[in-house]
């Protein structure tokens, strides 16, 4: 009898790493026995995961511009600015619909704000890509160079349109104020900040992993020029992923600058630092290292402050450090990278 036929050899599949995960789960019980009270700890906990998950919505448009176009945008900081400016417009024009205490209405109010600043940060970053960025792919230094100008620019845009003077955003009626789980005061919009992010993640984490689009844009990461053997015109992609990269930067603005309540045109030149720091944590180009990083920058941020106001500034630099020590490529790396 014939040999039987070899069966094809199954391609293993990587291990998941949980420890990333594991270390978020290590802070959020590390800060409990030092803040010594569980309504105190409850309340800095949900306040640092609504914090890192916005900080995640914008950063995720940033790592996904790296990932895929290597490209140092240090503009970014703009399209932030921008969104939360337009939401103050939109605000003003429905006034009536955030004077209310209807939910609904106020919910109606929030989410139109977001569509459109998300709109017109991505027509924005259209631009953007094709007059200042395109020139300088593959040359680092002068895409920093350039896109830090892009911004100081378009912050100058932003006081001719709207004024160099800050500018309110209050929450709206029903956003207002604060519900008590087990004596912890939770704010309202703290907790639609960490609805909205978890959506944001899980459309992400969709689109990357179930879609055609999703599977271009990790193969693109990983060999641009494979990609384009096949036949896909890569610079297209390219030019779709900065626009939806851009657009979550204004839906960020929006929900920074509701965080914040008042929006100023350098509001993006604050925020940029903390976004570098969070996809250098994450390892540059990945989704979910950016997700893990944010959460970790904001959990950090609120213990920090609260036990350690002093320290507090200088808490996600050391954070930083101590991982790249552990981790050199952050806790998710590309392997192309």
């Amino acid at each position: 009898m014939p040999p039987p036929a070899p069966t094809p050899a199954q391609v293993p599949r990587a291990k998941f790493d949980v420890v990333p995960l594991l270390l978020v789960l290590g802070l959020v019980a590390l800060a409990l026995p030092m803040i010594g009270s569980v309504p105190t700890w409850l309340t800095l906990t949900m306040a640092g995961l609504a914090m890192g998950m916005i900080v995640f919505i914008i950063a995720s448009g940033l790592t996904l511009v790296f990932g895929l176009m290597d490209v140092l945008n240090f503009g970014h900081g703009v399209f932030i600015a921008l969104g939360a400016f337009v939401a103050t417009s939109v605000f003003g024009l429905m006034g009536d619909w955030t004077a209310t205490a209807s939910i609904s209405r106020n919910l109606v109010a929030v989410f139109s704000a977001m569509l459109v600043a998300m709109a017109m940060a991505g027509a924005v970053g259209y631009a953007f890509e094709r007059v200042v960025v395109r020139p300088v792919y593959g040359q680092h230094l002068k895409q920093i160079l350039i896109t830090m100008g892009g911004m100081i620019i378009g912050e100058e845009i932003i006081k001719v349109i709207w004024g160099p003077q800050q500018i309110p955003l209050p929450l709206p009626e029903a956003l207002r104020g604060s519900f008590f789980i087990a004596d912890a005061a939770i704010e309202k919009y703290r907790v639609l900040a960490v609805v909205i992010g978890a959506a944001v993640l899980a459309a992400m984490l969709f689109v990357l992993n179930r879609t055609k689009i999703g599977l271009l844009i990790r193969a693109g990461v990983q060999d641009r020029e494979m990609v384009e053997s096949l036949g896909y015109r890569i610079k297209r992609l390219f030019i779709g992923v900065f626009v939806v990269g851009s657009g979550l930067a204004g839906l960020g603005g929006v929900l920074w600058g509701l965080y914040q309540q008042m929006v100023i045109p350098q509001m993006g030149t604050q925020v940029n630092v903390l976004l570098f720091i969070v996809i250098i944590i994450g390892g540059l180009g990945s989704t979910l290292g950016c997700f893990v990083g944010a959460l970790l920058v904001g959990l950090m941020a609120n213990y920090t402050g609260f036990l350690a106001p002093k320290v507090a500034l200088f808490s996600n630099i050391g954070l930083m450090v101590a991982i790249l020590l552990w981790r050199p490529q952050g806790l998710y790396p590309v392997t192309s990278r």
